[in-house]
């Protein structure tokens, strides 16, 4: 799968702008450059030392295709540990392609999606775990989302998994020894000591597992639904949010037949917030298939905005809508649930009061006057541990590690059982090789073609 040939492909985003960059690696790409750059201090590009940026031309025979910048990276000092240049030249598309068909012309090949990084991983400069956050943190959209990427390029997660494989892998070739003296019944590991690792290891990954469930609203973002009987105000409270006329608002009820979505950033984390139709009785075929549509969002979504038009509520409507509560908690008990009183400009002292006593820690706003937003906002926010963020503790996002955890916590969790029972150390010995396997799995000290491939494959070209 991995070839040694020299690989070209636009860095930057494709299109015109000020500046692009045209990055060359691989064995040749010195050689292929050199001749086709000419400095305007007359350097020979295949002399100088790395890490140097030269001035001068991109020339097709005597033709003069851009004034470029040119970077050199010589050796293993590179991102991709082999040779490699970097060609900033003007934005123009046109100019774009006539260096890179040149660089073709001479001898490079094109990069396949994400092969820049798969060959600093193949020569060491990244393991597996950082190579997959150059990806997240190309992807990230939030403070949040960035803040984890980096944390995980720069090795935080990969570092603690090494760790704690080590350590394993230790006590592991003391068992593996004592399989070799068997008849003399010795034993080479303190398994009090070995016990306080498998201890402190499932600690660890149990830690790792449950931060998993952060870290996937983090990267991804969190859906909240917001749902209600018609015209109580989602559209506007939706409008209010995302501070922008995003929805349509109309006393009309009814008016949103369909739902719609759209995401804001709160204190660092990506919220999707979606916008659906009234749930009420109605022969309205359209409409109904847009209710039908909120109750599918409730199930998606990951909290619950459920909102009251608290300026025309009866004590009829208040029984209904303490009834419509109670089943989307018997139905969703796990889901966390957001009692919104809107309008609540329109009331007095007395009106309010009622509210909070028959609805128990219900939210008031106006969505109108975007009164209270600020509080549902911070609401939301509560519904994040970002704790462990707040800490630079590891979080895991990746559903491959997630899934790679998961499997070297239960071949530990035997070994604990193993030692607990007094098992011969041939048969703990196997599940602790399963438990390095699936470490190994994370960091890419095992890997396969497939998996490399389905991983760099959702790289841009050009990283």
């Amino acid at each position: 799968m991995i070839t040694q040939d020299t690989i070209v492909a636009l860095a930057t985003p494709s299109g015109a702008g000020a500046i692009a960059v045209i990055r060359i690696s691989g064995k040749d790409a010195i050689t292929i450059c050199a001749p086709l750059f000419k400095s305007i201090h007359d350097k020979d590009l295949s002399v100088q030392k790395s890490h140097t940026i030269h001035l001068g031309h991109i020339i097709d025979g005597n033709r003069i295709l851009d004034e470029v910048l040119v970077s050199i990276f010589k050796g293993t000092s590179s991102y991709t540990g082999e040779p490699t240049i970097e060609i900033s030249c003007h934005g123009s598309t046109y100019i774009q392609q006539e260096i890179i068909q040149l660089l073709l012309r001479k001898g490079c090949r094109m990069a396949n999606a994400g092969e820049f990084t798969l060959r600093s991983f193949i020569n060491g400069k990244l393991d597996l775990s950082q190579a997959e956050a150059v990806a997240d943190l190309i992807a990230s959209d939030s403070e949040a989302s960035h803040q984890i990427a980096m944390q995980q390029m720069r090795g935080g997660f990969s570092n603690e998994i090494q760790k704690l494989r080590e350590e394993l892998l230790n006590f592991a070739s003391l068992i593996e020894l004592e399989l070799d003296f068997a008849e003399e019944d010795v034993e080479f590991a303190d398994r009090t000591q070995f016990k306080s690792l498998i201890s402190r290891i499932i600690d660890v990954l149990k830690r790792l597992i449950d931060s998993f469930a952060v870290g996937n609203v983090i990267k991804n973002g969190i859906p909240v639904a917001i749902v209600g009987e018609p015209n109580v105000g989602k559209s506007t409270l939706l409008n209010a949010l995302l501070n922008e006329e995003r929805a349509i608002v109309s006393d009309i009820a009814g008016t949103t037949r369909d739902t719609i979505e759209d995401e804001i950033n709160i204190g660092g984390i990506g919220f999707r917030f979606i916008d659906t139709a009234g749930i009420r009785d109605t022969k309205d075929v359209v409409e109904s298939i847009g209710i039908k549509k909120t109750f599918e969002k409730i199930e998606q979504a990951q909290v619950v905005i459920y909102l009251i038009d608290s300026y025309n509520l009866t004590t009829e409507s208040l029984l209904e809508i303490k009834t419509e509560i109670g089943k989307i908690k018997n139905q969703h008990p796990q889901k966390p649930l957001i009692i919104v009183a809107n309008k609540v400009d329109k009331l007095n002292d007395s009106q309010i009061n009622v509210l909070t006593t028959e609805i128990e820690n219900i939210h008031l706003l106006s969505a109108k006057k975007n009164i209270g937003i600020d509080d549902l906002q911070n609401k939301l926010l509560e519904f994040v541990n970002t704790g462990a963020l707040r800490n630079n503790d590891t979080i895991v996002t990746n559903t491959r590690h997630y899934d790679a955890l998961l499997k070297a916590l239960e071949e530990i969790q035997k070994v604990q059982y193993g030692l607990d029972s007094g098992l011969s150390g041939d048969l703990m010995a196997i599940d602790i090789r399963q438990a390095l396997y699936h470490f190994g799995e994370i960091t890419g000290e095992i890997t396969s073609d497939d998996l490399l491939g389905n991983i760099f494959a959702n790289f841009c070209i050009g990283k």
